[in-house]
């Protein structure tokens, strides 16, 4: 059974920092990608940031650019988001996924929350 599990959620004030992780198990799990999306109350998804395994192709939304990093450990089947100079509109439960290589999210993990005070 392929599991996404992410951690590292939680409260800050604005302009700190948090480093949310993924970290995928089971037998059977195998992808090209994998991704960051939030959600905040009464809104859709949004994408926020995605990575190859190969960790040479990255992609961010505009709205976290230079503020959000994306990294992967292959040995660990982990992915990170590295999240600096949060803002209170970066307020959302935060969802990672896993990607086939047209970049369909076909895995998702239970979400963590993260919030940011101002």
């Amino acid at each position: 059974q392929v599991q996404l599990v992410e951690s590292g959620g939680g409260l800050v004030q604005a302009g700190g920092s948090l480093r949310l992780s993924c970290a995928a198990s089971g037998r059977s799990f195998s992808s090209y990608a994998m991704g960051w999306f939030r959600q905040a109350p009464g809104k859709e998804r949004d994408f926020v940031a995605a990575i190859t395994w190969s960790g040479v192709s990255t992609y961010y939304a505009d709205s976290v650019k230079g503020r959000f990093t994306i990294s992967s450990d292959n040995a660990k089947n982990t992915v990170y988001l590295q999240m600096n100079s949060l803002k209170p509109e970066d307020t959302a439960v935060y969802y990672c996924g896993a990607a086939n290589s047209d970049y369909d999210f076909y895995y998702w993990g239970q979400g963590t929350q993260v919030t940011v005070s101002s």
